[in-house]
């Protein structure tokens, strides 16, 4: 299967693309219920944060049409139960924004389950605002008994209300198809502390477990006549005990160890030299050696816990939970999109719930975090997103980190028809598409407050000597173009001191345009020349032509580090 992007609403997606039973684990991370707009952070030319903030989306829910017509959709899925409770949730709620939230989450958790394989678990990571809704739509989803587990992770440093507790956590609901799902238990070290106080340093380096007790027999006597006979002398039997051999030992025996019976196995052990007879001892003891794959398998609290360094046996370097850490304003990962998670998280949740090979899908996939870890994990990967902002700075992210990966994208515009179409239905994402393929900044979200001042889109670049510059980007998808639009563009450049300025349209130009635009003279610098104003079509960008600049682009997103398979990370 080829790694793909999809633009588009991920219910038509899901609904379109999809196949039943194709995927192997979910992560989501919707839009929480929680009134806020985010906006997404680009750098300016000198690389620092720049003022200028694209709505990415509207981290809004309003009872409208849509959120109407998705409710009433769940009510003819075919799922009573999720019908029955998202009924009830609306005789409580009434035509509210969480009611709202809720009627758009539920319908696309009814087909995020059916695209779901049996082996298959989802993952949907929320904040408590909505949390307890959605915990009882999944149960109406999956079933109350495919709840695997909560996890809270703590998605920042503090907070200082006056009047509450510091929310610090997010919630991640975990989920499977069936009772066959994959599960990987993960460990992460030891504490030095424990290590410390239960193993002894031997003559030959290696860690000896000196502190345990009887952990080869289970409380109560036992029917199976082999558990509770006699062996080398100790009799469960007599202190109302069984042998109970850990079942960890048989990756240290041949296969024929599995069909032994409890007294065999015992025997085998100690002959081995992994069960030892020591002079005094009331049972028989299991020998074991620190071993580098040993450790405390994962709990649910995934808490980065800061000035930790140090205390994990083997790891002077990283914290408990370090792998988890939320991402601070400076952090080298953070790219500027808004919600954006630390790859170590999903790194965690895929290495759990799936394995080499497996298809990852991410219907919210925002800057493509999700997208990220999967590629970097060897699995295969389906990402949704239904603004072309997020679809193009996940492919300028997976070619910064992967420069030899490979994937498609669908539902953007591969030729003039698809333009055209794009732009007729949807101008604001025509817009951010068309600026996205001469590599320019958007100027303004779908919401701007007041006149956009002639101004789609900035182009960052230097000089011959290396100062930041900023061209001007103006883009038309209607069909009526003229001269007055090279004019005010020619304005705008000039108000503004930009160095160019780049005219896009989906028509070509007339006689006039071009004329006007060649009035403008060129711009200057290390003795090259440069056009003042550009015109180039989207056909002309579709054929290999782009915009005449000097010393190539700076980039608006900012440029993720390039992955390799030796930066795995610490799991503590």
């Amino acid at each position: 299967m080829a790694n793909k992007l999809f633009y588009g609403d991920n219910l038509q997606v899901l609904k379109d693309s999809i196949d039943d039973e194709s995927i192997d684990l979910i992560y989501l991370d919707p839009p929480f219920n929680s009134k806020a707009n985010y906006n997404i952070l680009f750098r300016s030319p000198s690389g620092k944060r720049s003022t200028a903030q694209i709505e990415a989306f509207e981290d809004t829910w309003h009872w409208n049409e849509h959120a109407a017509l998705a409710f009433d959709e769940v009510m003819r899925c075919g799922n009573q139960n999720v019908a029955n409770i998202l009924r009830a949730m609306f005789s409580f709620l009434g035509e509210n924004d969480m009611m709202a939230y809720l009627s758009m989450m539920a319908i696309r958790l009814v087909h995020l389950h059916r695209v779901l394989k049996p082996t298959g678990s989802l993952y949907l990571h929320c904040d408590p605002t909505a949390s307890a809704y959605l915990k009882v739509l999944m149960d109406a989803v999956f079933g109350g008994d495919r709840y695997l587990n909560e996890i809270i992770w703590r998605r920042t440093g503090s907070h200082n209300p006056r009047r509450s507790l510091g929310p610090v956590h997010d919630v991640i609901h975990a989920y499977t198809k069936s009772s066959a799902y994959k599960f990987n238990v993960i460990r992460r070290p030891y504490m030095k502390g424990h290590v410390e106080s239960r193993y002894t340093q031997m003559p030959d380096g290696r860690m000896k477990f000196t502190s345990g007790g009887n952990v080869l027999t289970g409380a109560g006597p036992t029917e199976d006549g082999a558990s509770g006979k006699p062996w080398r002398g100790f009799d469960p039997t007599a202190k109302n005990r069984h042998w109970a051999i850990p079942g960890a030992y048989e990756e240290f025996m041949s296969d024929e160890y599995q069909n032994l019976n409890a007294i065999e196995k015992l025997e085998a052990l100690y002959q081995a030299g992994l069960v030892e007879i020591v002079e005094g001892n009331a049972w028989p003891i299991m020998v074991r050696y620190l071993d580098e794959r040993d450790g405390t398998p994962l709990t649910d609290l995934w808490t980065f816990q800061p000035y930790t360094q140090g205390t994990a046996w083997g790891d002077p370097t990283h914290g408990i939970d370090e792998d988890v850490k939320w991402l601070g304003p400076t952090d080298p990962e953070r790219l500027g999109y808004p919600t954006q998670k630390p790859v170590g998280l999903i790194e965690r949740i895929l290495r759990t719930g799936s394995k080499e090979g497996d298809v990852v899908l991410d219907p919210f996939c925002g800057c493509g975090t999700t997208i990220h870890a999967s590629q970097k994990l060897d699995r295969q990967w389906i990402g949704i997103d239904i603004t072309h902002l997020a679809i193009s700075l996940i492919e300028r992210r997976l070619k910064d980190s992967f420069p030899t990966v490979t994937f498609e994208v669908e539902g953007t515009p591969k030729d003039l028809e698809g333009a055209r179409d794009l732009a007729k239905r949807d101008p604001y994402q025509f817009q951010w598409w068309a600026i996205s393929l001469i590599n320019a900044i958007p100027a303004g979200g779908k919401k701007k407050k007041g006149a956009d001042r002639g101004i789609d889109g900035y182009l960052n670049f230097r000089d011959a000597d290396g100062k930041p510059q900023i061209g001007i980007v103006s883009v038309k998808g209607g069909d009526n173009v003229g001269v007055t639009m090279i004019r005010d563009l020619k304005g705008v450049v000039g108000r503004d001191k930009a160095c160019v300025g780049v005219f896009l349209s989906l028509v070509d130009p007339t006689r006039d345009m071009k004329k006007e635009a060649a009035s403008a003279g060129f711009y200057e610098t290390g003795g090259m020349k440069f056009p003042k104003i550009q015109i180039l079509t989207v056909e002309e960008l579709f054929d290999g032509r782009t915009v005449h600049i000097p010393f190539g682009f700076t980039e608006g997103f900012k440029k993720a580090a390039r992955e390799t398979k030796e930066k795995q990370g610490s799991l503590l």
